[in-house]
């Protein structure tokens, strides 16, 4: 198994480029094979392991996958499998998006249910309560979500609660539904954004994405296409807080400021200074920052996947901060790990205390998660000594070679196998 070796101290300077979204990808790569003619090309797909992940999958389905650098071809008209059970399918949350996108070409599907980061209960009623709205039939058993409609009718479908999965995912099936489906209290983050357009440049005929209430027309089929995935907010606003947090300037390029506004607005109310120019954004800072109050909330708020970064940052800040994690209630896995590099966190449920401390020292330490695997390399940066982070496969599921961005901006860390 690999590990990250980092010397900490050093502050970072230079630039970066940010890659493709990696929460549109693993939506994107799925609805692909809703094309029954023609090859979707995809430009800007993230070389992460949870794209990689999802390649298999479809390609184990009978599509026809290629890659050159960062761009995929895909082409779905060889698919010859509405089944999905591998082992692939079980590891991976994002997998129940062949639910949606098979129900909505072939009017059913037969997927195992997904696994993902164990930040919290992830259920998926609202997504069968909109397969099931446009008609399917649906039975869960035996770990496998089984779905099968002779025709999909649109419908007006009201989420129970805000949901970025459900909304995608019956956004796909309605796609290829007969007549008009509403979807009601829909969630509104940029990868949705970027999966309706995607759709739409197939053929689909979506209006409303980005807001509450998406309007989806049915169409009888959909083709291949051309499509650009935007960058990754994630990716982008952790870099930004590791610049934060180790002092110096760094220039965050290929990015879409206005993804990053809630990121942004806490790191100049911390003392940091953000400056937006075009498609890039430039974070200054000499470490001296003071504490803040953050609470996790659906797009356009601060996000979820954000808050393990920033809470290594807030470690670190003059004064007390509290965190308020409204989205998983799992979300503090990392704080062990934090403590033993000297933070002072307490957590209560959902919210967490921290109160600044001078220093954290070097230490042995695991990513508990994907974004937790962030959080312990920032800790690293930032750290005095040296740190070394285990179980950073789950790192890899998020952030494309992170070791050498850093090393760019001037950081002292390597990758080196157990």
């Amino acid at each position: 198994m690999d590990k990250l070796i980092i010397r900490g101290g050093k502050r970072l300077f230079g630039s970066i480029e940010i890659g493709g979204a990696k929460n549109a990808a693993v939506a994107i790569l799925p609805a692909t094979i809703m094309a029954s003619s023609g090859k979707a090309i995809i430009d800007n797909i993230p070389e992460i392991e949870d794209v990689q992940c999802i390649e298999r999958i479809i390609e184990g389905l009978g599509c026809k996958i290629s890659r050159v650098n960062n761009t995929v071809t895909v082409d779905s008209t060889t698919l010859t499998s509405t089944d999905a059970n591998t082992e692939d399918v079980r590891k991976m949350r994002a997998s129940y998006y062949l639910i949606g996108a098979l129900l909505g070409r072939f009017k059913k599907a037969r997927v195992e249910l997904p696994g993902g980061c164990p930040i919290g209960v992830r259920p998926i009623d609202q997504h069968i309560k909109g397969f099931e709205a446009l008609g399917a039939k649906v039975t869960v058993e035996h770990g496998t979500v089984s779905v099968e409609a002779d025709r999909l009718i649109g419908t007006n479908i009201y989420f129970d609660v805000v949901s970025v999965g459900a909304t995608i995912n019956v956004m796909l099936a309605a796609s290829l539904a007969e007549g008009t489906t509403i979807l009601e209290n829909a969630a509104k983050e940029p990868h949705i954004v970027d999966v309706a357009n995607f759709l739409n440049s197939m053929g689909a005929n979506i209006k409303g994405a980005g807001t509450d209430v998406i309007r989806i027309t049915g169409v009888s089929e959909l083709k291949g296409c051309n499509y650009s995935v935007i960058p990754d907010q994630i990716e982008a606003g952790t870099y930004m807080i590791a610049c934060a947090a180790c002092g110096g300037e760094v220039t965050v390029n290929n990015v879409i400021p206005k993804h990053l506004e809630s990121i942004s607005a806490k790191l100049i109310e911390m003392g940091a200074e953000v400056i937006e120019d075009g498609d890039s954004v430039t974070v200054k800072s000499n470490g001296d920052l003071k504490g803040v109050n953050i609470k996790t909330l659906p797009y356009p708020g601060f996000p979820t996947d954000v808050q393990q970064p920033m809470s290594t940052l807030l470690t670190v800040a003059k004064g007390k901060s509290i965190i308020n994690e409204s989205i998983w209630e799992s979300r503090f896995k990392h704080v062990d790990e934090l403590k033993k590099m000297g933070a002072n966190i307490k957590v209560e449920s959902r919210i967490a205390i921290i109160e600044g401390v001078e220093k954290l020292t070097g230490a042995r330490v695991k990513a508990t998660d994907l974004r937790a695997g962030a959080a312990m390399v920032i800790a690293g940066l930032i750290a005095e000594g040296v740190t070394e982070v285990t179980s950073i496969e789950h790192i890899d599921r998020g952030y494309p070679h992170i070791e050498n961005k850093f090393k760019k901006l001037g950081a002292d860390i390597e990758r080196v196998t157990e």
